[in-house]
């Protein structure tokens, strides 16, 4: 394979962005032709096509669809050098990028408002994405800080400490349950369960507990996030059992949020590039985190980073069996 010109893969992302050639002429200031050109010249360097054309319109072949997602991190790695090296130039505090699951929405920046006001910089970048790729974000230096749901693990990253706090059930203001202070797991048989669609992340541990009890719900609704669960309590359409955070550090109104009589952990880590020393500024951000999520977590427990592999294992569900709470 010939050596890719940057130019060619910031040809295709802004194709795949406008989702058209002419768009993406625009949003580059170059003409269509030359646009034009450079895709076909990547295509060839690549070996494979990138584009189905169909006259002025144009979709994203399988490939090409594959390729963007390893193209797209490139791009805002090379954005983010660039804004860094304005900021050197000029004498200006660096940036600041934080990668973080989408259930971080509310308690990140809640964090970010007890920093320093006057310390802030100019820019700050936030970066919504599935845990996997907020690893590989802070693993290649794209991000100062990442904040993930276990398990984490990655020889680039540093761990700075892991959080833990119980999953938590979630139902309309007017279920039936709404009055109860804490939601037997039992309720859930001949309910519909509302929760999260990975199975290979907290949700294991609750497919584990309902299992063992003999627990079968009627249906399930799942999601990949846990604000569209939540909200899918409220329409009244089940029982959401759900991860902590996002249930307590984004309140919705019209909904009860209620402990489960059992204990089923939901983890985190709070991690940074491996080797790379903390800027004043992100080192204040890991201490607002910890901060934030005491006072917003019900059963806050932060544990140092030397307890990850224990932790990883209990949130794989390799470890006891969760724990019944008294009534």
């Amino acid at each position: 394979m010939d050596a890719m010109d940057l130019r060619q893969l910031e040809a295709f992302a802004a194709v795949m962005s406008a989702g058209s050639i002419t768009g993406a002429a625009r949003l580059l200031g170059r003409s269509q032709p030359a646009l034009t050109r450079l895709i076909q010249d990547l295509e060839a360097s690549l070996g494979f096509g990138l584009l189905h054309r169909a006259g002025p319109r144009v979709t994203p072949t399988g490939q090409g669809l594959r390729f963007y997602q390893e193209v797209e991190p490139v791009i805002a790695w090379l954005r983010l050098l660039r804004e860094r090296a304005d900021a050197i130039a000029q004498e200006r505090p660096p940036s600041l990028s934080v990668a973080a699951i989408a259930a971080f929405s509310g308690m990140l920046p809640a964090a970010l408002a007890r920093l320093d006001g006057d310390s802030l910089p100019d820019r700050i970048h936030v970066r919504t994405a599935i845990a996997e790729q907020v690893v590989e974000a802070v693993a290649t230096q794209g991000c100062e800080i990442g904040i993930a749901s276990l398990p984490v693990e990655h020889p680039a990253i540093d761990i700075h400490w892991i959080g833990e706090a119980p999953c938590v059930a979630v139902v309309a203001a007017d279920d039936p349950l709404a009055g109860s202070d804490r939601i037997p797991l039992a309720s859930l048989a001949g309910r519909r369960l509302i929760t999260m669609a990975n199975p290979f992340r907290w949700r294991r541990r609750l497919d584990m507990a309902l299992a063992e009890r003999g627990i079968v719900p009627a249906a399930i609704l799942d999601s990949n996030t846990a604000q569209t669960a939540i909200m899918s309590a409220r329409a009244g359409l089940g029982i959401a059992v759900v991860e902590p955070v996002m249930a307590h550090g984004m309140p919705v109104e019209g909904v009860a949020i209620r402990p489960l009589d059992l204990s089923i952990p939901f983890f985190w880590a709070v991690f940074s590039p491996y080797g790379r020393p903390l800027s004043g500024l992100a080192s204040g951000l890991v201490e607002a985190l910890e901060t934030i999520s005491r006072e917003t977590l019900p059963g806050f427990v932060r544990h140092a980073a030397t307890a990850r592999d224990r932790l990883m294992a209990d949130a794989l569900g390799s470890s006891p069996h969760p724990k019944d709470l008294a009534p």
